[in-house]
């Protein structure tokens, strides 16, 4: 079998698609680089872009890819309603056949050396290729964003892994690394309030919610940080955001291990605590690619619940998990570009 890698880098632009376009355009220019999906969010001003190959072709994709974005991205004018720390946010390779985690790990730091070397800017690595225990939460990573960037690069306990120890206004930092199949998956709420979308997110993502004492004060540590109480989902991250588009609220997860909490778990879980406050969900939407995996479990998950027939074949299967988790509710679901098995086909 020829090893297949897909990477999925997030570049912080996603209302300019002209933009958007060019910086994809190098990826296609490479030969043996298949370009899946380009998913913009104007909200978010961030794009998802997805594409596969074999491994030396990712290498070299991401970093045309990435020449192109430092180019057409200035960061200091930039806002949008995602956490990000450059031009290109993060870059993750993702083993998908016949290659394993750590392969994929030196893939990215293949690619951060180069990037730091030819290109002058900060490089952090996370998730399976971090060098520290400290820097595998790319959560962590990211921390105080790129308004903050300039001051933890003064720190030595941040000095990047790769580039300069140098803020660049213009292009910011990226954070690279190796991952397993991560799930961008939202889900729709009928009610304009973020902070409601906030504190269901807060209820069921893995780090939890904040817990607070008889008279309702944050409950803190000895050094001052805030007790959290850990929350049902394994293996999800999670905020609320306002979506100006739709003039309505997503409760936006990564699913870091689709195996651990397939989307139809996250899914009931934040019904189950939008429930509790009054509000409807209004389907969910997969940012990027999907595992064929995720969807067929959805599927057994609502065959046993809801005692249906079982279907005949896979695509039925599939339409089956597209209905139940209401995947076309805010953007069309096609599953020839959002399932990566049939993508790459």
């Amino acid at each position: 079998m020829t090893p297949i890698v897909e990477c999925v880098p997030n570049i912080s632009e996603g209302r300019d698609r002209a933009k958007i376009d060019r910086v994809a355009r190098e990826i296609r220019k490479v030969p043996g680089a298949t370009l899946l999906d380009v998913d913009p969010n104007g909200d978010y001003n961030r794009c998802v872009i997805t594409f596969a190959g074999r491994p030396d072709v990712c290498v070299e994709a991401m970093f045309r890819m990435t020449v192109a974005a430092l180019s057409e991205i200035d960061m200091t004018f930039h806002k949008g309603g995602h956490p990000r720390m450059g031009a290109v946010d993060v870059a993750p390779f993702v083993p998908v056949s016949d290659i394993t985690m750590a392969e994929c790990a030196e893939l990215a730091a293949r690619f951060g050396e180069r990037v730091g070397k030819e290109l002058g800017i900060p490089v952090y690595l996370y998730e399976a290729a971090a060098r520290k225990p400290s820097r595998q939460n790319l959560a962590t990573v990211r921390r105080g964003e790129y308004e903050g960037l300039e001051e933890k690069l003064r720190d030595p306990e941040w000095a990047p892994d790769f580039g300069p120890a140098k803020f660049v206004p213009k292009s910011g930092a990226i954070i690279t690394g190796a991952r397993f199949f991560l799930v961008a998956y939202n889900v729709n709420l009928e009610t304009p309030d973020v902070e409601v979308a906030q504190d269901i997110a807060l209820h069921v993502r893995e780090m939890g919610w904040p817990m607070v004492d008889a008279r309702g004060e944050p409950v803190l540590t000895a050094k001052g940080g805030k007790v959290l109480h850990p929350g049902p989902l394994l293996s999800v991250k999670g905020m609320g955001v306002y979506l100006e588009e739709g003039k309505f609220t997503q409760v936006s997860m990564n699913l870091t291990n689709f195996r651990m909490t397939p989307p139809h778990t996250a899914y009931e879980q934040v019904k189950y605590e939008a429930t509790k406050r009054d509000v409807k969900t209004s389907g969910t939407e997969v940012v990027g690619l999907i595992p064929l995996e995720a969807l067929l479990l959805a599927a057994e998950y609502y065959i046993w619940r809801d005692d249906l027939p079982r279907p005949k074949t896979e695509r039925e299967a599939v339409q089956l998990a597209h209905d139940k988790l209401g995947l076309s509710s805010f953007n069309p679901f096609v599953p020839e570009k959002k399932i990566i098995e049939y993508a790459i086909a």
